[in-house]
């Protein structure tokens, strides 16, 4: 009878042993692949590649778990919105309406911006406030008037579901989710919203003389030359400068801008300068939406910039009584603007929603 309890004792050492060995070889390896975001040679060429923080490089997986958190509509407070519900991709991720709806139901006083090409930016939000997509991505959550969530209550639920653990550990080779963490998820998923495929790419970059209209050119032409709308929105490849400007919306400017961050009056009234690139689908315009149109766009530039507002930018040359485009250069510049569309971004699957 010992001898048998022996046996059977023995046996169940080598039974537990060989468990943990079994287990020990499928336990789950973190090996992430490495990647960088595709761009034709001519951005390459003026944008080098994509700057990155050195403690978030891209990965495949760490995309893969950025675009499912933008999609995720837990990290809201009543788990009704996310990140794309104001940043919509057939509007170059930004909001068709004049100002997102929280999940309380109040309005913000600022147009949603669209993510495009935001990889090589330097300034976050309309204000600036912002110096890093990772940073970019921690303010909505917490904002009273949008998602009106805490942090600790979006980590807890991230960990407790039955899915991002896993995807954590793939991104990152931790199951413990964290808000760092989260936030460089979605900054990945993020640098990855590209667009240099529009027919002025093909046109002016490429060297695709075939593809514009003479009206298209003509448009050109007013945006590089009488219109200097190069000025601020460089035809490089990003069709901005990067910076904050005020472009002399009012001569009292309501919202103070990026003085609201700096604290500096020589701020005020100053906003960052966005990318024009898809600007056909990306209206309304301004900060505060008050152009429904790129008309009403163009009308401002060509008669209704406020000289005399404060801190103007010196790249606003003084337009006495203002360009007077004609109503044909209007048309024109108007369709030379809409060259800047770029379908397959707007339409691209690796963007959507994955959930």
């Amino acid at each position: 009878m010992r001898k048998k309890i022996l046996v059977v004792g023995i046996l169940t050492v080598f039974a537990t042993i060989y468990a943990c060995k079994k287990e020990k070889k499928t336990a789950p390896l973190y090996n992430p692949t490495y990647t960088t975001v595709d761009v034709p040679a001519f951005a390459k060429t003026y944008l080098g590649d994509m700057p990155h923080p050195a403690d978030n490089p891209l990965t495949v997986e760490g995309i893969a778990l950025g675009r499912m958190l933008f999609y995720e509509k837990m990290i809201s407070n009543d788990k009704s919105m996310s990140c794309a519900s104001c940043h919509k991709q057939a509007n170059a991720f930004d909001d068709p309406r004049p100002f997102s709806q929280g999940t309380n139901g109040v309005f913000g006083d600022r147009n949603a911006m669209a993510l495009v090409n935001m990889g090589w930016d330097r300034h976050f939000f309309w204000d600036g406030r912002r110096s890093s997509l990772e940073g970019q991505a921690h303010d909505p959550v917490t904002n009273p008037i949008e998602m009106a969530n805490t942090w600790t209550e979006v980590v807890t639920r991230l960990q407790n579901s039955s899915t991002y653990p896993d995807l954590f550990f793939k991104a990152f080779g931790t199951n413990t989710v964290d808000s760092s963490l989260t936030m460089k998820a979605i900054a990945q998923f993020e640098r990855t919203l590209v667009s240099f495929n529009s027919k002025f790419d093909k046109y002016h970059h490429q060297g695709d003389t075939t593809v514009f209209t003479q009206q298209e050119k003509n448009g050109l032409n007013i945006f590089a030359g009488k219109g200097m709308c190069n000025n601020c929105h460089l035809m490089n490849t990003l069709l901005t400068d990067r910076d904050l400007k005020n472009n002399g919306l009012d001569v009292n400017p309501a919202d103070a801008g990026l003085m609201k961050f700096t604290g500096n009056a020589n701020d005020r009234g100053k906003f960052k300068v966005p990318t024009l690139r898809n600007i056909e689908v990306s209206a309304p315009y301004m900060h505060d939406s008050r152009f429904g149109t790129l008309e009403d766009v163009v009308n401002f530039y060509s008669s209704g910039v406020k000289q005399s507002s404060p801190n103007i930018d010196e790249h606003m040359p003084d337009f006495g009584s203002g360009l007077n485009l004609t109503a044909q250069e209007k048309a024109d510049l108007i369709a030379f603007l809409k060259t800047l569309t770029d379908q397959t971004f707007l339409t691209n699957p690796k963007f959507s929603n994955p959930h």
